[in-house]
């Protein structure tokens, strides 16, 4: 990568940082910044921009499970969001040719129902950045999201087959024997330890994944989805997902300011990409709509919709194929980049105050769900708690253990990952399923005999965000936390939460009393021999 775009890249990301807005909107800033300076993309962008996919779409992957995708909120609503959005987008599109406006004049309904197709997907990288960055990929929403990105990238798969008349070899038939394989790889995964090598094993297996589906003319990403799903099972496959964690947004830089070398646009082009972006509400809407008539709750339904609200990268694989085969003007590939690079931005600001969202407008979001919402959507109410646990990674896992171990199950765990959730109840922890940070739960959800609240959370934001939620739901006791840096720690007893814990200091401390335990003593006890 050359300096010029690290600087350019750096400076963008940092300046919107500071405004306090995702950085992904400063990369797609600095693409455009570049390409108006005059800087030419080399091969090598495009290079990391597709590492960056392949990874990422490896480690989602790594997060799902292909159960998940039969399930009708999934596939039912991908396929009908898809048929409905395209055939109202396109008669939009023929509404404006009727109108004249420039660059509409010569579409006719097929090349408007393509159009409307390719701004039919959503895009994978922008909303993948979004839900890690909210924590949110295990939530009900996360999962249900990840689901239809999935189904969506099978559709382009079927779609680029018809487009290009590229047929898979007979040898891509052999794909399905990868079945076999995931024994192999298991054991692959148990050898190769904790240390570099486990990275090293995961870019091996995204890129090998990607390499055997290209070599049989499948979609090369594809593979690396594939290869994902199949270790989703393996107990390394949250430890190899962080520890391709950084890999994989580095990379994704060149992805972002690829979008802004696509080409330089005219002031018409911006004005109908802006037209386009109007679209987005109806993009939002529908699927709204869908997913509330799928039986999802009005809360899931929102957040999803929300975050599904953007074009995606896919479109410009679309259009460009268009432009090829003569049934699109080049322009429309400017206007189609900037569209996407616009959803972007949008999505961006508008998730990042999502929860907020939601709550100034959760009765009328209320008031449109279902009565009878899918099973998977209600709540349980534990008895005899005295101390819920929200959060049970590994730190809230551990203390979890730890108190269960003086009240028994008079401590119970909440947290937004159903399979850790289900794997707990089978060793029959005391568990359940809930977001945190959903507000009807907290109102739904009798908290008058519990004594301590224990948010084991990964960022503050969702810290502050719960307490919000509980103290407004009547809870008037004791609310305790974790942090990892000072400034954290006062930010949280800022959010009127009564403890904060600095796992990184007070670690050592609780390492401490339990070794002296080793050999009979406390730290008080031991403090007394000192002083004697």
């Amino acid at each position: 990568m050359e300096f010029i775009w690290i600087l350019c890249a750096f400076l963008c990301g940092l300046g919107v940082k500071v405004l306090n807005m995702p950085p992904l909107i400063g990369f797609l800033a600095a693409g455009f910044l570049l390409n108006f300076l005059g800087i030419e993309a080399s091969s090598s962008l495009d290079t990391l921009a597709n590492v960056g996919i392949t990874l990422m779409l490896f480690c989602i992957g790594l997060k799902l499970h292909v159960k998940d995708l039969l399930k009708s909120e999934i596939w039912a609503g991908t396929l009908s969001h898809k048929a409905l959005w395209s055939i109202i987008i396109a008669s939009c599109l023929l509404f404006f040719t009727a109108l004249n406006l420039p660059y509409f004049s010569d579409l006719d309904f097929k090349t408007a129902l393509i159009i409307g197709f390719a701004l039919s997907f959503s895009s994978t990288v922008c909303v993948i950045k979004l839900l890690e960055e909210a924590g949110e990929m295990k939530t009900r929403h996360g999962q249900i999201a990840l689901g239809v990105l999935v189904m969506q990238d099978i559709v382009a798969v079927i779609f680029l087959v018809l487009a290009t008349g590229k047929i898979p070899t007979i040898w891509a038939l052999g794909l399905f024997g990868l079945l076999l394989v995931r024994p192999i790889l298991y054991r692959l995964l148990d050898k190769v330890g904790h240390g570099e090598m486990l990275p090293l094993a995961g870019l091996f297996l995204a890129f090998g994944g990607y390499e055997l589906f290209y070599a049989v003319g499948v979609k090369g990403d594809l593979g690396a989805l594939i290869l994902g799903i199949l270790l989703a099972s393996h107990s390394k496959a949250s430890e190899l997902n962080k520890a391709l964690m950084n890999f994989k947004d580095v990379f994704l830089i060149g992805f972002f300011l690829s979008i802004g070398f696509t080409a330089l646009p005219t002031l018409a082009m911006l004005g109908m990409s802006m037209i386009l972006s109007l679209f987005l509400i109806i993009k939002f809407a529908l699927f709204f709509i869908i997913f509330t008539r799928l039986k999802l709750r009005g809360r899931t339904a929102f957040l999803t919709a929300l975050s599904m609200s953007n074009y995606s990268e896919f479109g410009l694989i679309v259009a460009a194929l268009s432009v090829d085969s003569g049934w699109l003007s080049k322009e429309w590939l400017v206007i189609l980049a900037l569209s996407v690079s616009i959803s972007f931005i949008v999505t961006s600001i508008l998730y990042k105050n999502a929860h907020e969202l939601y709550l100034r407008h959760k009765e009328t979001i209320k008031h449109v769900e279902l009565a009878d919402c899918l099973d998977e959507d209600h709540f349980i109410q534990p008895k005899d708690v005295r101390i819920l646990v929200v959060g049970l990674g590994r730190v809230g896992r551990g203390a979890f253990e730890s108190l269960r171990q003086t009240l028994g199950n008079q401590v119970a765990g909440m947290d937004a990952d159903r399979v850790r959730i289900t794997s707990m109840a089978k060793e029959g922890d005391n568990v359940f399923f809930g977001d945190g940070e959903d507000a009807d739960l907290w109102e739904k959800l009798d908290t008058r005999e519990i004594e301590l609240v224990l948010l084991a959370l990964p960022t503050i934001k969702d810290s502050s965000n719960i307490t919000m939620q509980l103290r407004k739901a009547g809870y008037s006791k004791q609310i305790a936390a974790i942090a990892r840096y000072q400034d954290e720690r006062e930010e949280l007893l800022a959010a009127d939460i009564d403890n904060v814990f600095n796992f990184y200091t007070e670690a050592g401390t609780g390492f401490a009393e339990e070794s002296l335990q080793l050999i009979g003593l406390s730290s008080t006890a031991a403090s007394e021999q000192q002083a004697t």
